[in-house]
């Protein structure tokens, strides 16, 4: 990995997401205060909800990371989907505000003052949100985290609301249609909403167990087939009942190994490490559950084991 790679670990850059939060906060009030647009506004408010998603979402990194313990043996993966869904909630306040704020303005337009200086703060600050949005989807890639592809999300929404607001200026000054900036603020809304709406969909499903991704199911498919034994055109060893899931970071999966009913218990110990060795390598930092059983043999069901315990005890 090279040391771009190291560095950019989920801490740090959410780290460095709330001191950009912090600088385009500035930037944007300033372009607001200069030039009195409630598009600029609602792109200064949006930026609030930047700092306060990426100073819950550090929060949620730093306990993700923290190793298995008895509490939570599978560890704290799942924290980074409360970074997810916070985000959105917060987002769609964001939008409630921008609305309130933007709606008088419809039947009292107001001219806008030195809007060269608004426009080239907007853009600064969208420039610094840009390029740490590349960063972190390119980390979160990397490391599966989910925290830092809603991060980078929000941010890339950040930087299409700044250049809708960007036009609206250039539109109102090149027409005099004063009407337009509450019309882009409101478009802005409707736009962070949809926004905060997928991350909350995202974060749902990650809560609920999803499936793990179709690029890792199809990593763990052609290893099984690699290691699928056949005599005669039959299968001798074959995997069947394959399960995914995903948390946070961590990817599981869950199967059963069939192997011929002759074989020792020290061949299908074997068989199933070097199954298990080569999911982890095919998918890093897999967690893998393999149950062995001979050909032929499924187990019990949750119910059937409960039917001895359901049914009245004779004699």
């Amino acid at each position: 990995m090279s040391a771009l790679g190291v560095w950019m670990t989920p801490r740090r850059l959410m780290a460095t997401s709330v001191v950009v939060a912090l600088l385009t906060i500035a930037l944007k009030t300033a372009a607001w205060w200069l030039t009195g647009s409630v598009g600029l506004l609602s792109d200064a408010l949006e930026s609030f909800v930047n700092l306060a998603a990426a100073m819950f979402g550090l929060l949620m990194v730093t306990v993700a990371e923290r190793p298995a313990d008895e509490g939570h043996p599978f560890g704290h993966h799942k924290a980074e989907y409360f970074s997810s869904g916070f985000e959105g909630v917060l987002i769609i306040g964001a939008a409630a505000a921008i609305v309130w704020a933007t709606l008088p303005r419809f039947w009292a337009p107001q001219p806008l003052q030195q809007v060269g200086w608004g426009l080239a703060l907007a853009l600064l600050s969208s420039a610094f949100n840009g390029l740490l949005a590349w960063v972190m989807l390119r980390a979160s890639r990397q490391h599966r985290s989910i925290a830092l592809e809603a991060d980078a999300r929000h941010l890339l929404t950040d930087v299409w609301t700044s250049a809708g607001v960007v036009a609206g200026l250039v539109l109102v000054q090149f027409t005099g249609w004063l009407w337009l900036d509450p019309l882009v603020a409101i478009g802005v809304a409707v736009n962070i909403v949809l926004e905060g709406v997928r991350l909350l969909r995202r974060s749902s499903h990650g809560l609920m167990d999803a499936a793990a991704e179709p690029e890792v199911q199809a990593h763990i498919d052609a290893v099984l087939l690699r290691f699928t034994q056949h005599r005669g055109g039959h299968p001798v060893v074959l995997f069947d009942h394959v399960r995914t899931r995903k948390a946070g970071q961590r990817r599981f999966v869950n199967l059963h190994m069939h192997m011929p009913p002759g074989w020792t218990l020290r061949r299908a110990d074997e068989l199933r490490g070097q199954v298990e060795q080569a999911l982890i390598e095919a998918v890093p930092a897999l967690h893998v559950s393999i149950q062995m059983l001979p050909d032929g043999v499924e187990p019990l069901t949750t119910e059937e084991l409960a039917e001895p315990a359901a049914r009245p005890a004779q004699g």
